[in-house]
């Protein structure tokens, strides 16, 4: 994967016994730009206060970044700390969470898995982006552990999730806000990079508690980030897919807000899909702006995601609820092992590639349930 001068992702790191600061990737280096830029900006233990200074600020930090690394590298070159020294922390402070539902394929599976009788799309499925509100608390940085979590399984019954699964996604960070009443403005004056997303799920808790109101506690024990944001500036954009109906008139595309992303999801170091993000029905500036219409204010560290990244193929699918078929079709593995959803100790990593720009990875390993005692 390539780390270079084109990428330039953003996050923030700390030396042993230092406290956190704000760096840039660059190959198998971070670097500081507290000390590189020396702007005090980045001296910050996230990057909030550097993605509130808006659009400008980003492109012109970008572009001295990448003029010090070319022509000026001598000079940052004290600066530049090895990867391997370093910890990793995660990238910003999340304000607001948001997941939506952008895939037709992944929409279509999970309806003709859970309303074989009934056509695959809700009727408002293609006439808006669906999405829900989730729980910023529990964001978390890649490589933090994942306990299982334990709720209402049906009626009278609790424990442990059986049917605990991933969803491969793509987050997107906010750095501008906006006023409560004031619908967003362009997409690119308001959000400022990329970040890859597991949006842990236990299935067997949402079946039976989804209706009328949509997930709950099946999503919000756990959402794992990437410790790197790519500034939108390094993605390479194409057209959108073409939509029907035509959207209403606030969520016509105005711009090429599609991303050519190829995406992994790996069990245990193995290879089990491979989603492509350009199959994506809506597009992220959909998002933001079905998310703002209705006067919803955005903060600086808002972050919204795409839903679970699936493409027609079997090995396209981004969750395991679809690669399974809900348990009827387990993947096999090479080592032998099958999987329906996934066990304790299992390790899942998404990474993802944008051409020669690397958006990292997000990984998580599974720990068992607590032993909670029921009742109040």
């Amino acid at each position: 994967m390539s780390w270079g001068i084109d990428n330039l992702p953003y996050g923030v790191f700390s030396l042993p016994g230092q406290e956190p600061r704000v760096g840039v990737r660059y190959g198998d280096r971070v670097l500081d730009l507290t000390a590189a830029l020396h702007d005090e900006v980045f001296a910050a233990p996230s990057l909030n206060p550097f993605m509130a200074r808006g659009r400008a600020a980003w492109r012109d930090t970008r572009a001295l970044i990448q003029e010090k690394l070319t022509s000026d590298l001598s000079v940052v070159e004290r600066h530049l700390v090895p990867l391997a020294q370093v910890e990793l922390h995660m990238p910003f402070e999340v304000a607001d969470y948001v997941d939506f539902y952008c895939s037709l394929e992944h929409a279509s599976n999970v309806g003709r898995m859970f309303r074989p009788d009934d056509e695959p799309l809700m009727p408002n499925w293609r006439h808006l982006p669906v999405g829900y509100h989730g729980r910023s608390g529990t964001v978390v940085v890649s490589g933090t552990p994942v306990r299982r979590p334990q709720g209402q399984l049906g009626a009278g019954r609790f424990g442990p999730c059986g049917k605990l699964d991933v969803e491969a996604e793509l987050g997107f960070v906010v750095g501008v806000p906006t006023e409560m009443g004031t619908p967003a403005g362009e997409f690119e004056d308001h959000v400022f990079g990329v970040t890859l997303v597991n949006d842990w799920s236990a299935r067997d808790i949402q079946s039976w508690e989804y209706r009328p109101l949509g997930p709950f506690l099946a999503k919000s024990f756990a959402t794992s980030v990437s410790p790197w944001v790519t500034p939108l500036e390094a993605l390479p954009r194409i057209p959108g897919r073409a939509q029907d109906p035509e959207p209403l008139p606030y969520l016509r595309r105005k711009a090429d807000w599609g991303l050519d992303i190829a995406v992994e999801i790996l069990l245990n170091g193995e290879v089990v899909a491979r989603p492509p993000y350009a199959e994506m029905y809506w597009t992220p500036d959909q998002m933001l702006a079905h998310l703002t219409v209705n006067g919803a204010s955005l903060r600086t560290g808002d972050l919204f995601a795409s839903g679970t990244i699936s493409g027609p193929e079997r090995g396209q699918r981004g969750s395991f609820i679809e690669l399974t078929w809900n348990g009827a079709d387990p993947i096999k593995l090479g080592s032998g092992e099958t999987r329906t959803f996934l066990e304790d100790g299992d390790t899942v990593t998404i990474r993802a590639t944008a051409g020669d720009v690397t958006l990292g990875e997000v990984s998580g390993t599974v720990v068992q349930a607590l032993d909670v005692t029921q009742g109040a």
